[in-house]
Order: C-alpha cells, then sequence, then structure tokens
C-alpha cells in the first residue's frame, strides 16, 4: 500500500481500492492516477501495470479489455474469448431432455388412451404412476428386481386394479355430471396419497442399478444409460400399444365405441366391458412409465398430483384423445424443462411447460395432432 501511496494523484483510500479491487472484491479506481505525473523513468512501466489490470478487471467482468486512452494497450494483455456456452453441452441436454419426454409422453398416453375412448379424466392418474414406482422400489429392495423386469408384472396389476376400478365403480358414473366423475377420482387420488404416506412414510425413495451411473459415448455426446433403456422401454410399449389398437380386433372394437358409443351398442358390443379394457390398458401403460421413471428420479407420496398436472399439459399440448400426439407433447414439454434448466434454473422448468401449453391454446386450442371438434 505504502508504495502505490506514493503515486502521484494515489491516497490511502485509493490504494485501499486498489488493494481490495485485486484480492476480487470491489470496483477498481484506475482513472485517479495518471502516468504522465509520475516520474519519467517509471511512466512506462506503470502506464503497462494500469493497462494489466484495466484487462484483468474486465475479464473479471466479462467485458472485453479497451483500449487506454493514455498509451497503448500493452502486448501482456490478452484479449479474452466471450462466455459462450460450449454446444456439446447443450446437445447433451437436449438429447436427455428427448429421452424423458418419451418417458413422460408413456405417461400421458395412457391418460390419452382413456379419455380418448371412455370421455372420462382419470384425475388419479399421477397417483397410479407413484403407487408403480413404490412397486418397482419394494421389488428391486425385496428381491433385487430390475425395473425394467418388474415393468411387466406390475403392469399386469394395474391391468387388473384398472379394469376393476373402470367395471365395479367408475362405469356407474359414466353418465352423471361431469363434476360427479371429478370428485369421484379425486377423492380415489386423496385415498392414494394417504395410504402411500401411511405404508412409506414421507421420505424419497430410490433404486440404485449398477448402469445407472454408466453412459454411451456417441462422439460429444455423452448419454445416461439409464435413461436410454427407459426411452427405449416407453417407445416399444407405445408402439405396441398402437399395433393392438391398429390390428387386433378387440382394439377395432375399442376404436368403435369410442367412434360411436350409441352404434356399437346397437351392434350388439358389450360397451362397458371394453371401457373396463380401456381403463387396464390405460392403467397398464402409467404403470409401465412409474417402473422407468424411478430409475430418473426419487419417488416421494405427494408426488402424484405433479405428474397428474404434467400429463394434463401433454395431452393438452398433444391433443385431447391423441395417441401420437401425447407422445408428441411428451417429447415437447421433457426438452422445454431440460432447457429451462439449463438456460434459466432448474425451478424455471414448470414455468416453460405451462408457457408451451398457454401458446398451444392460442395458436392451436385442439392441440398440436388433435382433431377439431
Amino acid at each position: 500500500m505504502r508504495a502505490l501511496q506514493m503515486l502521484p494523484g494515489v491516497g490511502p483510500a485509493h490504494a485501499r481500492r486498489l488493494l481490495t479491487m485485486l484480492a476480487g472484491q470491489g470496483d477498481h479506481p484506475f482513472s485517479c492516477i495518471d502516468p504522465a505525473s509520475a516520474p519519467e523513468p517509471a511512466r512506462e512501466p506503470l502506464r503497462e501495470l494500469l493497462g494489466l489490470l484495466d484487462a484483468v478487471s474486465r475479464a473479471a467482468r466479462g467485458l472485453r479489455p479497451s483500449r487506454s486512452p493514455r498509451g497503448p494497450r500493452p502486448a501482456l494483455a490478452p484479449e479474452p474469448t466471450p462466455n459462450r456456452m460450449p454446444i456439446d453441452l447443450i446437445a447433451n441436454v437436449v438429447v436427455a431432455g428427448i429421452l424423458t419426454g418419451m418417458v413422460y409422453g408413456l405417461m400421458a398416453l395412457g391418460l390419452s388412451v382413456i379419455f380418448g375412448v371412455v370421455r372420462v379424466v382419470n384425475f388419479a392418474h399421477g397417483e397410479m404412476m407413484t403407487i408403480a414406482m413404490y412397486a418397482a422400489v419394494v421389488l428391486f429392495a425385496q428381491w433385487q428386481v430390475d425395473p425394467f423386469l418388474a415393468a411387466l408384472p406390475v403392469a399386469l396389476l394395474f391391468f387388473g386394479f384398472g379394469y376393476a376400478m373402470q367395471a365395479g365403480l367408475i362405469n356407474r358414473f359414466i353418465g352423471r355430471p361431469e363434476h360427479s366423475q371429478f370428485m369421484l377420482l379425486v377423492a380415489l387420488a386423496m385415498i392414494m396419497i394417504n395410504v402411500l404416506l401411511m405404508v412409506f412414510g414421507p421420505s424419497a425413495r430410490n433404486v440404485m442399478v449398477d448402469y445407472q451411473l454408466d453412459s454411451f459415448e456417441l462422439g460429444a455426446l455423452l448419454l445416461d444409460k439409464a435413461r436410454v433403456y427407459a426411452a427405449l422401454a416407453a417407445l416399444a410399449t407405445a408402439a405396441a400399444l398402437f399395433a393392438f389398437f391398429r390390428y387386433t380386433l378387440t382394439g377395432k372394437a375399442i376404436r368403435a365405441c369410442a367412434d360411436n358409443h350409441l352404434g356399437a351398442k346397437v351392434v350388439g358390443l358389450n360397451v362397458g366391458r371394453y371401457y373396463a379394457l380401456t381403463f387396464g390398458l390405460g392403467s397398464a401403460c402409467v404403470a409401465v412409465a412409474g417402473c422407468l421413471m424411478v430409475l430418473l428420479v426419487d419417488v416421494t407420496p405427494v408426488l402424484g398430483p405433479a405428474y397428474t398436472l404434467l400429463a394434463f399439459v401433454i395431452v393438452i399440448v398433444g391433443g385431447l384423445g391423441s395417441m401420437g400426439g401425447a407422445l408428441l407433447g411428451g417429447v415437447l414439454i421433457g426438452l422445454s424443462e431440460a432447457l429451462a434448466g439449463l438456460f434459466i434454473a432448474p425451478s424455471a422448468k414448470s414455468m416453460f411447460s405451462f408457457a408451451l401449453l398457454i401458446a398451444v391454446l392460442l395458436l392451436r386450442p385442439q392441440g398440436l395432432l388433435g382433431r377439431r371438434a
């Protein structure tokens, strides 16, 4: 500090601020120093020193170094490159968002199938997915069953559960006002949440498999193995469901019930039974999605309402009742959440999802792949 105070125009306060700046704790007062007022032998070294300090300060603040008006910029001050986000980081985030979005799409596919055929909105959809996630956790903790292998028995169990719930309870509310259906399914959702809280408690549970921390390397891309496997399993499940509805007699009968409820009854189709089959298939889809999602996130009992809301956003973006729209909406929501977490903050991902929902409602109210009523 004493050496700095010997310079013309530098007092004790200016010297302290210079030292503070060099420690990275404050702004610099370089304008108070005039190299021309220093003795002749010290002018050039002082000018170089000031130019170097100016360059360091500007680089720390992300600015380009400026040319000093009192002399040329010293050769010791390198020109910093602008702070840019690496393109490979953006590419990795985009791919991860797309892979996660495929699992989202499978989750929403179950909701879209149920609504498209039964015309009942399953407000317990996210809670059913949470139960499936807990089922995968229990199977892994007790018998070391991989979640991918657990998806088949859990899906069969949920198919039976959905079939029984539709046939024994929801079918009685088909002809009732929509608010009655809403209250019924919300009540079921509340019961599921509280049962999970009583059985498992509020703490988060997860599954740790051997390949969960491994990745595939494709050039600059690092793809999580668990995320890749989950996306492929979701895609295979969705393809099997598409094939069922398109090529099997039962699937065609379900589509006939969805297209013309009265006409299906006239030709002798048991509409109530096909509704129950549809609800069972939708429940099986969400069960598979839950077993896949437990590899990507921890599960808590209160996670259900968030997934229910997310499924609604996805099916509205893709188009209510559209199976392809559910998958497309899931990919778009997964991508928007990933990019929002990268460029803004992880807490802002829901904001971007709802912004996408608002944009779709304004520009295409029926959804991206939905049909006009």
